[in-house]
């Protein structure tokens, strides 16, 4: 296997010294023009690779990104990894991307392998069972940057990027409630995940303004995959009474749960009104189309990214800032309007 060709090499082949070589591959000004070409051409005709990763660690700079998210195959998490790696791009960053497949273990694993490839920051999306700032606490003693996104956990050194969780599923229930929904359901994930417990806050607080009953039996706590939806639709069927609204926490759980209850016969949304959150590409090929919140994800990968390079640039300080909250909207589709209101 052929050796790689060094400054050392390119200098004998000058009789250059090797100070005058790096200089002129550099760009450095003390380096003429004809000189920095000669040296420039013998490099490009020898082979000669820059050793990016060996100049980055003498600038204290890899120029990577660590990136842990819960699961890749989300579409919500796809649109935010589009955003972050055009931002990434954009600056000559890379990534790297693990995913903790929804368990505190393999996210503290990934954040070892993060810490341990040197990355210059660090995004996180948490895990459902996660409970802890342990893993996080290197980074940020060694000074790290750590921003939280969608899923986060509140830390005073930490910056934040979210949604108004709380707005947006107030605005889904009350939606539900002024189309004739009396007994609507909320198809949830795990509490601990700020964005879950928000979303539950703000469709309580949309039945107390409402004038409608609280029933602990009209909340389902599921991980809101595919399956998820499908289980919890053969639980509605089974309801006495059964919702006549639905409120899910997303739009993959909401259009198999969908499907399903159109299979026993279920009318959506004369029977069941559907609201679900993302408006991820699904809730516009379902029929009828799934009325939705749409969640920036794009957006939010792209902020996250903007935001921590310019950090690491000094254009910016994300220590002063807890929270960065990006704007969401509730999309109405045909879903939740209702034909007839009894």
């Amino acid at each position: 296997m052929d050796k790689d060709i060094t400054i050392y090499d390119i200098a004998k082949e000058l009789d250059l010294s090797p100070t005058t070589v790096s200089r002129a591959l550099n760009d450095h000004p003390a380096v003429n023009k004809n000189t920095k070409q000669k040296i420039c051409d013998i490099a490009a005709q020898m082979g000669y690779r820059s050793n990016i990763f060996a100049s980055n660690l003498r600038k204290q700079r890899t120029n990577t990104i660590g990136v842990i998210v819960p699961r890749l195959n989300s579409p919500f998490m796809s649109s935010v990894m589009a955003g972050m790696e055009k931002e990434a791009n954009n600056a000559d960053y890379n990534l790297i991307i693990t995913q903790s497949l929804e368990t505190m273990q393999k996210e503290i694993t990934n954040a070892r392998t993060m810490f341990d490839s040197r990355v210059d920051g660090l995004l996180v999306s948490l895990a459902y069972e996660t409970d802890t700032m342990d893993h996080f606490e290197p980074f940020i003693s060694k000074g790290t940057p750590v921003i939280f996104y969608d899923r986060v956990i509140e830390h005073n050194q930490c910056t934040s990027i979210v949604i108004d969780n709380f707005q947006a599923a107030y605005k889904a229930t009350c939606h539900l409630a002024k189309q004739g929904c009396k007994r609507i359901l909320h198809l949830t994930a795990n509490q601990k995940r700020n964005v879950y417990a928000d979303r539950l806050k703000g469709y309580r607080y949309a039945l107390i303004d409402n004038n409608l009953p609280f029933d602990e039996s009209f909340v389902l706590i599921t991980n809101l995959s595919e399956e998820a939806g499908v289980e919890a639709a053969q639980q509605i069927l089974k309801m006495q009474p059964m919702p006549d609204g639905l409120f899910v926490s997303n739009d993959t759980a909401a259009v198999s749960c969908m499907r399903e209850l159109q299979k026993a016969g279920i009318m959506i949304p004369d029977d069941i009104a559907v609201v679900g959150f993302n408006n991820d590409p699904i809730s516009r090929v379902i029929e009828p189309n799934l009325t939705t919140v749409n969640y920036p994800g794009y957006e939010m990968g792209e902020v996250a990214v903007r935001s921590l390079i310019h950090h690491l640039n000094g254009l910016s300080d994300i220590t002063i800032t807890n929270t960065i909250t990006l704007r969401s909207e509730l999309i109405v589709r045909a879903s939740s309007l209702r034909t007839k209101i009894e």
